[in-house]
């Protein structure tokens, strides 16, 4: 009898620990994930070692918006993610000229995001035109990043994102939603 109790008890743990399991890979593939920055490309929005839950489920029902803060994995290394800010929107044009002024579509994007003047407008000196399914991204930090401006990281499309930064969980003394627009 002694012996049937402990099977049972087993047992018990056992699919306890399947269904937490399975749970635990469903909110990280579908919901959720923890990802730490690396660098200061995004200055002062985010900083080194900031640790942040990245919303993968919001994009399922909506599309990203200008401005957005999303991560997105870069092309030429595996397990590597860029987080940057959504300048271009699919379908727009995007130029930054020698002053450092961003034009969406031939007018000034008003924003205020970017530490500094821009000093390299990159491949965005001739206009960059995005697809329907394209966007064009920006580190905050502008002149310390590598963004939308390099051929390396270029255009970013739809599919390639993998979703939008949404609480800053580390340091505690920083915690909160972040500002997207």
């Amino acid at each position: 009898m002694h012996m049937k109790k402990l099977v049972k008890e087993l047992l018990d743990t056992s699919i306890y620990l399947l269904v937490v399991l399975v749970l635990t890979y469903l909110v990280i593939t579908f919901v959720g994930q923890r990802t730490e920055v690396s660098g200061s490309s995004m200055e002062t929005t985010l900083s080194h070692h900031d640790n942040l839950i990245v919303d993968k489920i919001t994009y399922r029902f909506s599309d990203p918006k200008r401005f957005d803060i999303i991560v997105f994995p870069f092309q030429y290394k595996a397990d590597t993610y860029y987080i940057k800010r959504i300048i271009g929107m699919p379908g727009e044009t995007v130029q930054i000229d020698e002053e450092g002024n961003i034009y969406i579509n031939g007018e000034i994007l008003e924003e205020d995001y970017g530490m500094e003047t821009i000093s390299s407008p990159g491949r965005a000196y001739e206009p960059v035109t995005l697809a329907e399914d394209e966007y064009f991204v920006m580190g905050d930090n502008r002149n310390n990043s590598s963004d939308s401006r390099d051929p390396s990281v270029g255009n970013i499309r739809r599919g390639d994102i993998i979703g939008r930064a949404w609480i800053r969980i580390w340091p505690f003394s920083k915690f909160g939603i972040l500002k997207h627009q």
